[in-house]
């Protein structure tokens, strides 16, 4: 007797016949599996591999305690158990499953004939149906299809009156949508208000949404509201998209910020125009950083609402492996207009909420997310020891002239140090000369090599004892200062020459004079790790006097 439904109203559904011919499942090659003891039929047996791999539905088993044209019936691979249609009593180490069952059908869920309605309801317990005039779709082969560069869209979910059709796709109706496949598939949706902006790997669109477009005779576009859930779809200017970064999407307000890793470009979309923010100083590392992003790494971006800068983490490799040195956190402001600032922190996810923002980091068993800004000890990081801070910035004051550099000075909190002193590397000649310093520690190196850095406050204080105490232990008056010293509300010290080579022409040179000889420096300052480790340091602005060449 054939299926039959009873339709009481209008609706589209699918009719899958019964199937003409036995299904013989495809269970691939021979293989063998041990058990013991005696399994009814439809009674679980659990195997152990012997490395040919497990049973699988419609294969023969044969062996010891096995009645001939025994079949698999059902097998869960995930904890190797399965059931026979027959009785077994396994006395044998070994048997052996073949491809060879040419039975009646097997059931496979997958390949089951039914109806499917686009409405959770019907009469399914009526006896009979009549089709009438009402509409019905036979669908022979019910194929799955993949569209990458596509949208469709259900019926609608209203929380005022309980009407959910989230699971209704009208066949009758347009419901899908398409952009371009020339610039890949979509990555990344975004719903604003009347419209949807829709990423693609190398396109960003934007979609009406509830209303559709016209145009005037001057073609002035005009919006108007529509029948279409997806109306007109528009491509924003520009050749930029997603890549396969959807992780690094953000959005504050009306800005949305992505990375464009193909083209190695760090994205702002605002008021439909697309900015490269990449070029804000920082084109070279973006290059270098972004390309070395493998197909397994992660370009994870997110907003800092306590802050106001865009976060993005790039991670060459797998986010789960030891965090190396490879990766680079690093923030935008816009107030700045620019990159303000790198971080030591590897984050698996990042997000803001209630005005704070979180990170989530996986160490092994102890998986944690971490609010930020609150800790009292900073430049810790999950745990982690204490990292300091560091700022590199150029002095460049008349970059025609050749100059020396005798002071540094800096505005800002006790506990800086200068740990890098360079002049520029242009015109050094071969008797090796070059005013330079470069360390992490007072003396370093031998003979030649021997440089110093600029202590700090306190880690430069020593008092007049024989020999003399240092730092936090100096307390014999007078106290003097080997690095910086306060004078004038401000932190000042002497730019040491820890030239070992004369240059031709040179009469004094070395630690005999102080002061680098350069058209322009590089300098790197520090915090150190003895005044307040865990305080606040704060560094407002920094100057040096010079004295032209």
């Amino acid at each position: 007797m054939p299926l039959t439904l009873e339709v009481s109203y209008f609706n589209s559904y699918y009719v899958k016949r019964l199937a003409d011919v036995p299904y013989i499942p495809f269970v691939g090659a021979d293989r063998t599996a041990t058990t013991t003891g005696l399994v009814a039929a439809g009674s679980l047996a659990i195997f152990g591999s012997l490395g040919l791999g497990t049973p699988a539905i419609g294969m023969v088993i044969s062996g010891a305690g096995v009645t001939a044209d025994t079949k698999v019936v059902s097998y869960d691979s995930a904890n190797d158990r399965g059931t026979f249609d027959k009785d077994i009593t396994f006395t044998a180490t070994a048997y052996t499953f073949t491809n060879d069952w040419t039975g009646p059908q097997v059931s496979d869920p997958d390949q089951d004939w039914y109806i499917e309605e686009s409405r959770v309801r019907g009469g399914y317990n009526n006896t009979s149906t009549d089709y009438g005039v009402k509409a019905y779709i036979v669908e022979e082969q019910d194929a799955q299809t993949r569209r990458s560069n596509s949208l469709i869209y259900s019926g609608i979910f209203n929380s005022r009156t309980g009407i959910n059709q989230t699971n209704q796709f009208s066949v009758a109706d347009e419901i899908t949508r398409s952009v371009d496949p020339i610039s890949g598939s979509i990555q990344k949706l975004f719903a604003e208000d009347t419209n949807l902006l829709i990423f693609q790997e190398r396109k960003v669109n934007n979609a009406l949404i509830d209303k559709d477009a016209i145009f005037t005779a001057e073609g002035v576009g005009i919006t108007t509201t529509g029948n279409q859930v997806i109306g007109q779809i528009t491509p924003i200017a520009g050749n930029w998209g997603i890549s396969k970064n959807p992780e690094s999407f953000a959005v504050y307000g009306y800005m949305k910020y992505f990375v464009d890793r193909s083209r190695n470009a760090v994205l702002r979309l605002a008021g439909g125009q697309i900015t490269e923010i990449s070029n804000y100083g920082m084109i070279d590392f973006f290059r270098d950083t972004l390309s070395s992003v493998t197909d397994t790494g992660v370009v994870l971006g997110a907003y800092d609402n306590y802050n106001q800068n865009y976060i993005l983490s790039i991670q060459p490799f797998n986010r789960y492996e030891p965090d190396g040195t490879s990766y680079k956190t690093l923030a935008f402001d816009e107030r700045s207009q620019g990159w303000t600032s790198f971080f030591t922190y590897k984050p698996d996810a990042m997000f803001s909420s209630q005005g704070y923002f979180y990170s989530a980091k996986d160490y092994g068993d102890a998986s944690d997310i971490y609010r930020h800004n609150t800790n009292l000890t900073r430049n810790s990081f999950y745990g982690q020891p204490i990292q300091p801070s560091s700022v590199q910035f150029v002095f460049n004051p008349s970059p025609n002239n050749i100059k020396t550099f005798q002071t540094i000075n800096y505005e800002g909190s006790n506990g800086w140090e200068v740990t890098a002193f360079l002049s520029e590397e242009t015109g050094l000649n071969s008797s090796g000369g070059n005013w330079i310093n470069n360390v992490d520690t007072i003396v370093q190196g031998a003979g030649a090599t021997q440089y110093r850095k600029i202590y700090s406050y306190v880690e430069g204080a020593y008092d007049s004892a024989v020999p003399p105490n240092t730092g936090l232990a100096a307390n014999q008056q007078p106290i003097y200062y080997a690095g910086f010293d306060r004078k004038q509300n401000k932190y000042m010290a002497v730019v040491p020459n820890n030239t070992q080579t004369p240059m031709p022409g040179e009469v004094i040179f070395g630690s005999q004079t102080s002061g680098i000889k350069a058209y322009y420096a590089t300098v790197t300052m520090k915090t150190d790790t003895t005044t307040d480790p865990n305080g606040l340091k704060e560094l407002f602005a920094v100057s040096s006097t010079f004295a032209p060449k």
